[in-house]
């Protein structure tokens, strides 16, 4: 079995060698290997390995719950659950032997050896549980495959899947995969409207599936918006008003309870949302590509900065873009008569039908704008002069410098072929900038005899080239960062590399909205650092001059004449721009709000802030808004999150003779409240009694239980204070309130400084570590079932000398869970780092393990850390 993992065969082969070798060692007429089910509750009958087809199938089908699985190897057929002892009854084979297959305390499988005849002593007594162990060995490997490559069928993996697709289509499949892993349904399928009363297919799992009268039942559910259930088929709508429907195609005979229901709609709905933001993904990619090949297009023309260069490589490129080979350029002469500049492919005179659509084009309702005719022999004026030229459609944009027309672009499709809306807005963007390259090009050719002139006009055009390109990586780099302070920082520090200013500060309103204080400074010279810091930096009043930066959206220049209006504060610039130095005040701002400011200083005279300058300053400044304002938001709730859960925390460190105690916690890099807890209590015969948790889930169920875990803690604590008694009393309560597939793992601790002693029980919690006087670490090993799995529960309590210089560390499992790529932090580099601080106080070891954590992790957690250390003194 490991030797067919090992060569990449698949869990059910691995289990099926195993299964065969077992029988054959055996000499056993059936060996049967239990896995879980849909039902994690529940092992079903996997791999069956019989000496007949006959005998395989009145094996096949069985299910046993775990709730009777036995702890060890029964052989005795009155000891076997229920479930097993039926099926070998069926089955009419009396000798049995069965072993229930583990990884730590979970189980995994099961594996059952039948025989019929007398029992054979021994029989199975060594193999069987050898198997089982087997099993379990290959059900990990197995596991930490899928982990690694994202099997599928694995709903975890699928929804990684969902969540790393890219592209509306990709999303839909590893929806549709991910439904009917998770539902257990025949087949899965998404459907869309195509905006004629009908329904499209998206996606299909299995490929191909499509079963009879799905499309009718899609498009009723989609119609109505309202969940459609024809015999097996059960349509949802996607989304409200509905943008398609999601259909599961149910096994023979399934039934779907309101609860299911409700929560396949809730599916339904989440799905809609992962199809619009996937499409609202592509659309963006697609504007981007637009950009990039505009920039490529005009970059190209740009660099030459010859008039014909420019509009052939104009006209060859958009016929590759648009796949219209027949493309012209027409210019206007000093004359206003239009004249062909370039030409593609036309096989007629075509010069009367260019003016006829520059009139169109300029005129009427098309206002100065794109003209689009599908089918020119159907237009009077252009019908004779099209015939000539043997054209069928045509579309014109205008090259417009300022208000001025100075020629046209036109395309000649085939009658037909229609450009969508995305290929307008290309074509206009290139028209606008062919315009503006044009008339680059006309006057570089007027000027070319002046070498200084023409050197001046490419370094000015390549610096325009180089902000184009900055500003596309600035768009792109931003919302990758969701911290304020860095985002100002980014800001900062681009406008000053770009616009080649000395510096830039950004300022935003403090709580009060009546004094702008600076949260970024980036200067570009690290000797004047200093003093513009100092000058740069103080709080400014927000005057009624400063307001209007705020009420108008529109720069504010710092002039000699002006100073005087911004307060005091700014007073200090005085010298610098009476000596030829320039500042300027420009707005951050979406279009809801500005979100703070950005101060330009430029303090050499001979590089003014201009306003080529100033209108790039304010291109960055609208790029950076979206994410300012994105990490402002993820700020505030982060701080919420924070603050809810700290609340549950212990405001400070008992104070106990004989005791020093340190704890730190800190949440991860997310927005959700954790579900991380500890506490303390100072029990009547003066022992410390320490609690530390782990609740599943984040947000505001997470923060219930944590509350309710911490009123376990304060309410059973005295009356229980043995730590096995105290989680036996606590499993019961919790088990009892938390929802189900909820639970708690725990850590319980009393320290009795008088008696230099400890004791300790667990529940599914990462076993404490006690450093020992000589810097020795140790792990005390408490184990037992987390909290709320099942009540009635006995849980072991570890009793451990605690002599003077020792200290205990108990920490939660996002501690050890750190990751640096696909490795963990783990329990080696743990107890290393306890050694290497054991002389410490309390809460400098337990600082020194958060940073070892941390900067494990590259700066930023992925889950939640506490740790509580105790450190006895005397």
């Amino acid at each position: 079995g490991a030797r067919v993992l090992a060569r990449g065969g698949s869990l059910a082969e691995a289990l099926g060698a195993l299964a065969a070798a077992l029988r054959e060692s055996c000499d056993a007429d059936a060996v049967v290997l239990w896995l879980p089910a849909r039902d994690p509750e529940v092992l079903a009958a996997h791999t069956i390995e019989a000496r007949s087809v006959a005998l395989a199938a009145e094996l096949q089908g069985a299910t046993l719950p775990l709730a009777e699985l036995p702890a060890g190897f029964v052989s005795e057929q009155g000891s076997l659950p229920e479930a097993v002892r039926l099926a070998a009854e069926r089955a009419g084979l009396g000798t049995v032997a069965f072993a229930a297959a583990r990884l730590g305390e979970r189980a995994v499988g099961a594996v059952l050896l039948l025989r019929g005849g007398e029992a054979t002593a021994g029989l199975g007594h060594e193999l069987v549980p050898l198997a089982a162990d087997q099993l379990a060995l290959l059900v990990a490997a197995d596991e930490a495959v899928r982990s690694a490559s994202g099997a599928d069928g694995d709903p975890l993996a699928l929804a990684g899947h969902v969540l790393s697709a890219e592209g509306r289509a990709a999303v839909a499949d590893e929806l549709a995969r991910l439904a009917l892993v998770a539902t257990g349904a025949r087949s899965c399928l998404i459907w869309e409207a195509d905006g004629s009363n009908e329904v499209a297919l998206v996606a299909a799992s299995p490929a191909g599936a499509e079963p009879p009268g799905a499309a009718a039942c899609a498009l009723r559910a989609l119609t109505e918006s309202a969940t459609v259930l024809e015999g097996d088929l059960l349509t949802l709508p996607l989304g409200q008003p509905a943008s398609g429907a999601l259909q599961l195609e149910l096994q023979a005979g399934a039934t779907v309870g309101e609860h299911q229901l409700a929560r396949l709609g809730g599916f339904a709905a989440r799905a809609a949302h992962a199809l619009r933001t996937a499409g609202a993904a592509e659309e963006t990619a697609l504007e981007l590509e637009r950009t990039r090949t505009l920039l490529a297009v005009i970059g190209e023309a740009i660099a030459q900065l010859s008039l014909a260069h420019t509009l052939s490589t104009a006209a060859e490129r958009i016929a590759e873009l648009f796949g219209i080979p027949r493309v012209a350029a027409y210019l206007l002469d000093e004359e206003d008569q239009l004249q062909v500049a370039v030409a593609r492919e036309l096989p007629g005179p075509h010069v009367v039908l260019g003016i006829r659509l520059l009139d169109l084009a300029l005129a009427g309702t098309h206002g100065r704008g794109l003209a689009r005719v599908d089918d020119l022999a159907a237009e009077p004026r252009l019908a004779e002069a099209a015939a000539a030229a043997g054209l069928q459609a045509a579309v014109a944009l205008p090259l417009l410098a300022g208000n001025e027309a100075i020629g046209m672009v036109a395309l000649y499709p085939a009658r037909g072929r229609t450009l969508s809306e995305n290929e307008q807005a290309l074509l206009r963007a290139l028209a606008a900038q062919l315009a503006v390259a044009v008339q680059n090009a006309q006057l570089h050719e007027e000027t070319k005899r002046l070498g200084a002139e023409r050197e001046q006009a490419l370094a000015a055009e390549r610096q325009a080239a180089r902000q184009l390109r900055a500003l596309y990586e600035i768009s792109r780099s931003f919302a990758q960062s969701l911290s304020l302070e860095r985002t100002l920082e980014a800001v900062a520090e681009t406008v000053v590399e770009l616009l080649d200013v000395d510096a830039a500060v950004i300022r935003m309103l403090d709580e009060r909205r009546d004094t702008l204080e600076a949260h970024a400074l980036s200067v570009s010279d690290v000797r004047l650092a200093g003093p513009l810091r100092t000058i740069l930096t103080r709080p400014l009043p927000l005057t009624s001059t400063l307001a209007r930066v705020f009420r108008d959206r529109a720069p504010l220049r710092i002039t000699p004449e002006t100073i005087g209006a911004l307060g005091e504060p700014v007073d200090p610039l005085l010298p610098f721009l009476e000596h030829g130095s320039t500042a300027i005040i420009l707005p951050i701002a979406t279009p809801a709000e500005v979100l703070a400011t950005l101060t330009l200083v430029s303090l050499d005279p001979d590089r003014q802030l201009d306003d080529s300058t100033v209108a790039s300053a304010l291109a960055i400044a609208g790029q950076a808004a979206l994410a300012i304002d994105n990490a402002r938001l993820y700020q505030q709730q982060k701080l919420f999150a924070d603050t809810m859960q700290r609340s549950l925390l212990p405001r400070a460190q008992p104070e106990v003779e004989g005791l020093d105690v340190g704890a730190v916690y800190e949440s991860d890099a997310r927005v959700d409240v954790g579900g991380d807890l500890y506490d303390y209590l100072l029990l009547d015969d003066h022992r410390l009694a320490v609690v530390l948790g782990d609740v599943t889930g984040h947000g505001i169920d997470a923060t219930a239980d944590m509350a309710m875990a911490k009123f376990v803690f304060r309410s059973l604590a005295r009356e229980h204070s043995q730590p096995g008694e105290f989680l036996a009393a606590a499993n019961d309560v919790v088990a009892s309130e938390v929802a189900a597939g909820k639970f708690i793992t725990m850590l319980y601790l009393t320290v009795d400084a008088d008696r230099g002693e400890i004791a300790c029980a667990g529940g599914g919690h990462p076993p404490p570590r006690l450093i020992l006087p000589d810097g020795t670490v140790e792990s005390i090993e408490v184990r037992g079932l987390v909290l709320g799995i099942e009540p009635g529960q006995v849980y072991e309590e570890i009793r451990l000398p605690f002599p003077i210089g020792s200290t205990v560390v108990l920490y939660t499992d996002g501690v050890v869970e750190a990751r640096e790529g696909h490795e963990l932090f783990g329990d080696a580099r743990l107890d290393a780092t306890l050694a290497a601080v054991a002389d410490q106080p309390a809460e400098r070891i337990a600082q020194e393990v958060l940073e070892a954590c941390r900067a494990f992790a590259g700066g930023e957690l992925g889950d939640d850390c506490a740790i509580v250390v105790i450190k006895r003194t005397a």
